[in-house]
């Protein structure tokens, strides 16, 4: 590898940009619910997303991770020119960055998972021929569009019903608030440490069963149940407030365990796509090391903290665009909603987990908060926002795929 050095300050670069696009895009739009329904400020959402997602990428982000993601397509074909890989991977860097410093640009919530396999599509296409693309795997990613924010959709369709339900639609919604409420923390914990265990722990070489898998989430659910009723027990309940909004103590409540919602999905999120950044900056890596293709390469500490600064620093300089498209532009949401919002979406990215789907997070949250929309009538949706939001879907595959062929042929052009 004549240009070794050069490719390894490249791969570093465009990753840190790959993982800021993450931060500015995806992680705002995790963060968007709590923030939208004002349960916390925007500087908050940036300091526990800052600690939780940097902890999930560090902790759980993954020790091996394969030489080209998700298996999209088959390397084995370039042993005597690793090089082409190379330029590839940092073509797909750059372009998903790019990509998603647009759609941040213009505040559209956007796959970065997306993103990067569009991109390494659109490489593979010319660097290595149709027959690299494993087109099976790219059709169950498109399939993913529909059903994740549909499954997601549905969950908080029923969860808000079943608040709706228990609570809001009572004569005492306040008492029942602090009845049942700790039902829904129970189930936060058990969901995102699910989340955490199936998505994140893997990587660092814990590979729990099923059954220990669902011990440990029990154990945490009662765990964070215990802290939800401390935060509860702190909240100041002003009688006076009921006059101006009914549900103005009970939405209190649900504001305190948002902030534990919001701290969850951040590792959850941090752990599980930070990959979408390092993947292909652990493959230039192990080849400049080496000199040769490996599938399986070990991943250094410093290339998990490339793309936890990167993420942290995304979402602190250019987070807020996106999630105000999420947080307040398609529906208007409360503590309550915002909260039924985060569970769902956690839920789902369990659930497609365990069925081993290809899943984004952003469409699961974006599908979350159209469910809890319908929850309170179609009316009540914005649909101009969410027929721009599903165009930057549709768009992202091909776009990435494109800017990749341009950015690969560049490179290939300047060190070939």
């Amino acid at each position: 590898m004549d240009y070794g050095t050069t490719y390894l300050v490249l791969a570093v670069i465009f990753g840190l940009f790959m993982a800021w696009g993450i931060g500015a895009n995806d992680v705002a739009n995790a963060m968007a619910t709590s923030v939208g329904s004002k349960a916390i400020t925007v500087k908050q959402a940036v300091i526990i997303a800052g600690i939780f997602e940097f902890a999930g990428a560090i902790l759980a982000g993954g020790q091996v991770t394969s030489t080209i993601r998700k298996g999209i397509v088959d390397v084995s074909g370039l042993g005597a020119t690793p090089e082409i890989l190379v330029f590839g991977m940092l073509a797909a860097l750059l372009a998903a960055g790019t990509w998603l410093l647009i759609a941040s640009m213009k505040g559209w919530p956007v796959s970065t998972t997306h993103s990067i396999v569009g991109s390494i599509v659109g490489f593979a296409i010319v660097g290595m021929g149709m027959n690299a693309v494993y087109w099976g795997k790219l059709g169950t990613i498109v399939m993913s569009w529909v059903t994740s924010p549909l499954l997601a959709g549905v969950i908080a369709f029923m969860l808000f019903r079943s608040i709706q339900k228990l609570i809001l639609d009572t004569e005492k919604p306040l008492e029942n608030a602090r009845k049942y409420v700790h039902y829904y923390v129970f189930l936060v914990g058990f969901i995102l440490a699910l989340v955490t265990i199936m998505k994140g722990l893997k990587h660092v070489g814990l590979d729990l069963s099923m059954g220990e898998s669902l011990i440990a989430a029990t154990v945490c659910g009662a765990l964070i149940t215990i802290l939800g009723k401390y935060m509860v027990s702190r909240v100041k309940f002003d009688p006076d407030a009921d006059k101006d909004f009914h549900y103005a103590n009970v939405e209190k409540i649900f504001g305190a365990l948002m902030v534990l919602t919001a701290c969850a999905m951040a590792f959850a999120h941090g752990s599980n796509d930070v990959a979408n950044a390092i993947g292909p900056l652990a493959a230039i890596n192990s080849i400049v090391m080496s000199g040769e293709l490996s599938q399986n390469s070990p991943l250094p500490i410093w290339i998990l903290f490339v793309g936890g600064v990167g993420i942290v620093l995304g979402l602190a300089m250019y987070g807020r665009k996106v999630m105000e498209t999420v947080g307040t532009k398609i529906t208007e949401l409360t503590p309550s909603r915002g909260f039924c919002c985060t569970l769902s979406a956690a839920s789902t990215v369990v659930l497609a987990s365990g069925m081993g789907m290809p899943i984004s997070t952003t469409h699961t949250m974006v599908g979350a908060v159209l469910g809890v929309g319908m929850a309170r009538g179609i009316s009540s949706i914005n649909m101009d926002v969410v027929r721009g939001i599903f165009m930057s879907w549709v768009i992202t595959l091909p776009i990435g795929g494109v800017l990749a062929i341009i950015f690969f042929y560049i490179l290939k052009a300047f060190f070939g």
